[in-house]
C-alpha cells in the first residue's frame, strides 16, 4: 500500500549506553536520511560492546503516554520497533499501532544480543507472534532469530509462520566468506541481496538496517528498493566503522546517498 511520505519516524526500543546500538543507532541512522526521529525508549539497559549486565523496562503508561502525545502533535507515517522488555508491554504497542491506520510498521525483533545474551522469552516471543507481527509491514531477523521465532522450521516454513507479509532475513551471523540476505513476500522469496562478509564483528547493524528501511519507506521508497539500499546503506557504515570498546566495532553512521 502507497503511504504519503512524511518527514519523521517514530521510534520504539531500548537504550544502549555504548551509542552503538538501540535507540541512540536509530536515532543516528533516521537523521543520516533526512528525517527526525520520534525515540520513546523501551527499556533502559546496561552494556558495553563486550555484554548486557541488566534490563530495566519502561512502564507500559509512561509509553502510551508518549505516543499519544506524539501522535496528536507531530504527523509519522512509520514506526520501527526493536527491542521490547515484556508481554504488557508488547501488547500495549500493538494496540498502539494498530488503532492508528496507513503505517509502515518496521520490527526488528531483537532476542539475542551480539554477545549472545538473551534479550527476550519464549513467553514474549508467543506474544509477538500473536498481537505484533500480524500489525507489522516487514521483519528482519537474523537466521539465530528466525530459529527463536520458528524453531524445528524450514527458512520457508518459518518466514510463512511469522504472519507478516514481508521479512527480511540476514545472514550475516551465520556466513563464513559470502553472506546472503533474502528478502520474501508471504513466504514466496523475492529477491536475494549479496555481500562480502566482513571480517569483524558489529554492534548495532541491525538496528542500523531496519532504521534505514524505516527511513525509506517514510520516504514513500517501495519495500523491495528501501530493502537494497538501506542494505547498501548498512555495508557502507560497517565498512568505516571503528573499534571503540574491546570486543564489537562500532558502525560510522554517514549521510545517505541514494544509489
Amino acid at each position: 500500500m502507497d503511504r504519503p511520505k512524511a518527514d519523521s519516524v517514530l521510534l520504539f526500543s531500548g537504550l544502549d549506553p555504548s551509542g552503538a546500538a538501540g535507540i541512540s543507532a536509530d536515532i543516528e541512522t533516521i537523521n543520516q536520511f533526512g528525517l527526525n526521529p520520534l525515540p520513546i525508549v523501551t527499556s533502559l539497559t546496561a552494556q558495553n560492546t563486550q555484554r548486557v549486565k541488566s534490563i530495566d523496562v519502561v512502564k507500559d503508561s509512561l509509553l502510551e503516554k508518549q505516543f499519544n502525545l506524539l501522535d496528536e502533535d507531530i504527523s509519522f507515517n512509520t514506526v520501527k520497533i526493536g527491542l521490547l522488555g515484556s508481554v504488557s508491554q508488547i501488547k500495549t504497542i500493538s494496540r498502539l499501532i494498530g488503532e492508528k491506520n496507513s503505517l509502515n510498521v518496521v520490527v526488528d525483533p531483537i532476542l539475542i544480543s551480539g554477545t549472545q545474551e538473551n534479550m527476550s522469552s519464549i513467553k514474549m516471543v508467543g506474544v509477538m507472534k500473536k498481537y505484533l507481527f500480524p500489525k507489522c509491514t516487514i521483519l528482519t531477523p537474523n537466521l539465530e532469530e528466525l530459529n527463536l521465532l520458528s524453531p524445528g522450521l524450514s527458512e520457508k516454513e518459518a518466514v510463512s509462520s511469522l504472519n507478516c507479509p514481508w521479512v527480511l532475513v540476514t545472514t550475516s551471523d551465520s556466513s563464513k566468506i559470502d553472506i546472503e540476505h533474502r528478502l520474501y513476500n508471504k513466504s514466496s522469496l523475492i529477491r536475494r541481496f549479496n555481500y562480502k562478509k566482513l571480517p569483524d564483528k558489529f554492534h548495532g547493524s541491525g538496528c542500523t538496517l531496519s532504521s534505514a528501511i524505516s527511513a525509506l519507506l517514510a520516504k514513500g521508497i517501495a519495500i523491495e528498493e528501501a530493502c537494497d539500499q538501506g542494505l547498501a546503506y548498512t555495508y557502507q557504515c560497517l565498512l568505516n566503522a571503528k573499534k571503540l570498546g574491546k570486543m564489537q566495532y562500532h558502525p560510522i553512521r554517514t549521510p545517505y546517498q541514494s544509489k
